[in-house]
């Protein structure tokens, strides 16, 4: 082979390396790192077995809508179903970027539906930046799905 075309293959395999490394996801760990189970995706279905005041140790994915502005200490996820999860993190022990919002997530913890008091409501409304005047439309508590996580994965396309 001569030196013309071994420069060739060792170009064509360096730009190949940089575009596969371009499509790569990087996914960064907050709190606990865990093995993400097989089909996390479809793992909504859980749902349908939660009753009030009970819990389900789970896995669940889905794409991030909200993050506390403050510091990070909660965020709210949308799942495949379309059902809004309020993700906080168990004891206080880690926070997620402010700017997470848009990412994909896999969240591993404790999940229940709690009644969110208009006190918290407002509090967490606070904290995403709400006006006085949306926060005088908080009138009643609200019935939410609320995940207390070990864990989360966060994906972000570089």
């Amino acid at each position: 082979m001569n030196n013309f075309n071994k420069y060739l293959v060792i170009f064509l395999l360096f730009f190949c390396s940089i575009t596969w490394a371009q499509d790569d996801e990087t996914v960064t760990y907050y709190g606990m790192t865990f093995d993400e189970i097989e089909d996390v995706s479809v793992n909504w279905k859980i749902l349908e077995e939660l009753r009030e005041g009970s819990s389900l140790t789970t896995q669940l994915s889905g794409e991030i809508t909200e993050v506390c502005q403050a510091k990070g200490c909660w965020m709210k996820v949308v799942l495949a179903n379309g059902s809004e999860v309020f993700v906080k993190f168990k004891d206080y022990g880690f926070f997620v970027p402010t700017n997470a919002t848009g990412s994909t997530v896999v969240m591993q913890g404790d999940l229940s539906t709690e009644e969110l008091s208009v006190n918290a409501q407002k509090h967490y409304a606070k904290d995403k930046g709400a006006s006085d005047d949306e926060l005088k439309m908080i009138l009643k508590p609200e019935s939410t799905l609320k995940f207390i996580a070990d864990g989360v994965a966060i994906s972000q396309k570089p």
